[in-house]
């Protein structure tokens, strides 16, 4: 899939309300041919955008896009970082990962596309046009490695905070350690990387997915049961507004836990935490644990109670299921 073009990021602009526009029409907007966009039209559905052509209407797409505004949003963040806003790219984190480091401020990289897009343990995460939030931020933490424990719930915990911030009757829960959950279903989910270390300082780069509002024509290769923020909140804000909000929070939090570290968290965590006390099973390499779910320690680690005591997990390539 390649880069969206000027013209064919004009013909979006033109078809955003998800009213019918008829060939003529689109065609005088934009001063080429109704054949000319037909075959803009047909390459639109490349980018997961499903459209409909009635004869004697035109064309129109099957939801309406709401595109995220970027001088708003640069605007919101203010000088707490600087944007990097691009209609399509391969993934916002690999974006992050390729900026000449060590970075003085935060880095916000967003979206209205992926084409490969990376979740945990080499997963693909599917990122449809303007369905969904996709952001990553580089971010520039004292104290090395080591101080990076428990990062990715640090993260959880500030993005369950922002859709709280929206709906404060959302039922989020945190699924230890990357997943954001609404009812059992994931919502989204957070991507650590390290981006190197120098002089004692680690850059680090934090990707987030949170589902917006998805068909389920864009979710079919979806490998989980999943769930998005217009199924489950009282009103849909705008993707504006949303990254807005989840990406105030985790500016904020960002500072707070490089100066404190996950133990800042912790209380947070536990009151977000959708996995303690119960069933678990958790793979760690070729380790196989089965137990019990009992919260979370200061680095990060999950407790897990089994028949031959209590046992610490950490992060990195593991899985976790609730059984």
């Amino acid at each position: 899939m390649s880069a969206i073009k000027e013209a064919d990021q004009q013909l979006i602009r033109l078809l955003a309300d998800g009213q019918f526009h008829s060939g003529s029409e689109l065609g005088q907007a934009l001063g080429i041919s109704r054949a000319a966009i037909w075959k803009r039209v047909q390459r639109l559905e490349e980018f997961g955008m499903a459209l409909e052509s009635v004869k004697g209407k035109g064309y129109r797409l099957a939801q309406p896009v709401d595109l995220i505004d970027q001088i708003s949003l640069q605007e919101a963040l203010g000088e707490r970082a600087q944007l990097h806003y691009q209609w399509v790219t391969e993934s916002t984190n690999g974006d992050a990962l390729a900026v000449s480091g060590p970075v003085r401020r935060p880095q916000v990289f967003v979206t209205e596309c992926q084409t490969a897009g990376r979740g945990r343990r080499g997963r693909q995460w599917q990122s449809p046009f303007a369905a969904n939030l996709y952001l990553s931020i580089r971010f520039p933490v004292s104290g090395g490695f080591a101080a990076l424990g428990g990062l990715s719930l640090a993260v959880g915990v500030a993005v369950a905070q922002a859709l709280q911030e929206l709906d404060s009757e959302l039922p989020v829960t945190l699924k230890w350690p990357n997943d954001l959950l609404v009812n059992g279903a994931k919502v989204g989910g957070v991507l650590i990387e390290l981006a190197g270390e120098m002089d004692g300082q680690v850059d680090v780069v934090i990707g987030v997915g949170v589902n917006g509002r998805m068909t389920g024509h864009q979710a079919r290769d979806i490998d989980q049961v999943w769930t998005d923020l217009a199924s489950e909140l009282s009103q849909m804000p705008s993707r504006t507004t949303l990254a807005a909000c989840v990406l105030s929070h985790l500016l904020d939090m960002l500072p707070r836990f490089s100066q404190q570290g996950f133990a800042a968290f912790l209380d947070a965590f536990d009151r977000y935490d959708g996995v303690r006390g119960k069933a678990v099973q958790v793979q760690s390499g070729d380790q196989m644990i089965l137990g019990q779910a009992a919260g979370v320690l200061a680095d990060g680690a999950l407790r897990v109670e089994t028949p031959d005591g209590v046992r610490e997990v950490y992060g990195g390539e593991v899985s976790l299921r609730v059984r």
